[in-house]
């Protein structure tokens, strides 16, 4: 992937992707939509992996942005 370091996060398609796999996994698992989320992948032009990385690294961030628009994903 893409330099994104000078995209603000909401237009990072990791933190996009980032966010649907957090919100996915604490719904009912990324494997029960992995349609979805593999093409989400593929439409922002990220791998899994790149996501998993995004994640370890920006995880509350992420949390941040799906509580502040109510989708606790309970």
């Amino acid at each position: 992937m893409g330099d994104t370091a000078g995209k603000s996060a909401r237009k990072n398609p990791l933190f996009g992707a980032a966010v649907v796999k957090a919100v996915l996994r604490k719904r009912d698992g990324v494997s029960a939509t992995s349609a979805l989320y593999e093409g989400i992948l593929r439409d922002l032009g990220v791998t899994d992996a790149e996501v998993e990385a995004y994640l370890d690294e920006h995880g509350e961030e992420v949390e941040q942005a799906i509580r502040s628009h109510g989708r606790r994903g309970d």
